[in-house]
This record gives structure tokens, C-alpha cells and sequence, in this order.
């Protein structure tokens, strides 16, 4: 490894869960762009891939579901909208361009809400340690 690449792994290694929870959205909202790109350049190669990786980010967060939360039920289904999605995208290309858009809106708020969660998190971490010690 280089020095960057060892870099990158320390500061993932690092990261709290909410970080990269983020980053993971983060990613596939920037390869669902790419995708969307890619479609209107006609390059067939970067959308198939843009997608492909969006799909294992999408399945990747379907599997990390703590399915004893209430909620988890709840965001499986729409993960499993985004599958079907994807491939409808990845199949029809030209006549699927607003559902890249859309997928790109629900990622946009999942990641969003979870940005919020962990700023409250935080939040309630700092007040409670506060209150202890102050």
C-alpha cells in the first residue's frame, strides 16, 4: 500500500457508524449522477457500471439492517424498490431518465435523515456527558 491508500484506509477505519452510513450514500447519490451523465453521453460502459455499483451499495445497506428495529421493514421495502428500479434504469436506459432522478431523491433523503439522526445523536451524547460531569 502508499502512503495515500493507507491514509484512506485509517481515516475509513476511523469513521463512527453514522460517518459511514453517510458516505455510502453519499457514493451511490454521486454514481447515480454519473449514470445520469453517462446516459445523456450515450456511454453505455459508465452507466452500466454507475449503476452496477449503485446496486451493491443498495444491497450492501439492505444486508445491514438490524431487522429487530421497527423501521427496518419499512426501509427494505424501498430497498427493494431501488433494486427493481435500477434494473427497470438499466434495461430501458433512454425511457427510464426521470427514475434515475427519482432514485437520486429518495437516496438524497435517506442520507439526509440519517445526517440529522446523527447530529442529534451527538447532540444527547454531549448533553448527557455534560450533565454527568458538570
Amino acid at each position: 500500500m502508499n502512503g495515500y491508500q493507507k491514509y484512506k484506509a485509517q481515516s475509513i477505519y476511523s469513521m463512527s457508524s453514522v460517518e459511514l452510513l453517510l458516505m455510502l450514500y453519499d457514493e451511490a447519490i454521486k454514481r447515480m449522477k454519473m449514470a445520469k451523465c453517462a446516459l445523456e453521453d450515450k456511454d453505455y460502459g459508465v452507466f452500466d457500471n454507475s449503476i452496477t455499483r449503485t446496486v451493491r451499495i443498495v444491497r450492501y445497506l439492505n444486508s445491514i439492517l438490524d431487522m429487530e428495529q421497527p423501521i427496518s421493514e419499512e426501509f427494505r421495502r424501498i430497498y427493494e424498490y431501488l433494486f427493481y428500479d435500477l434494473s427497470a434504469i438499466r434495461a430501458g436506459r433512454d425511457r427510464r431518465m426521470e427514475d434515475i432522478e427519482q432514485i437520486i431523491r429518495v437516496l438524497s433523503e435517506f442520507r439526509d435523515g440519517f445526517e440529522e439522526a446523527g447530529k442529534e445523536v451527538r447532540e444527547v451524547r454531549v448533553t448527557t456527558t455534560r450533565s454527568v460531569t458538570g
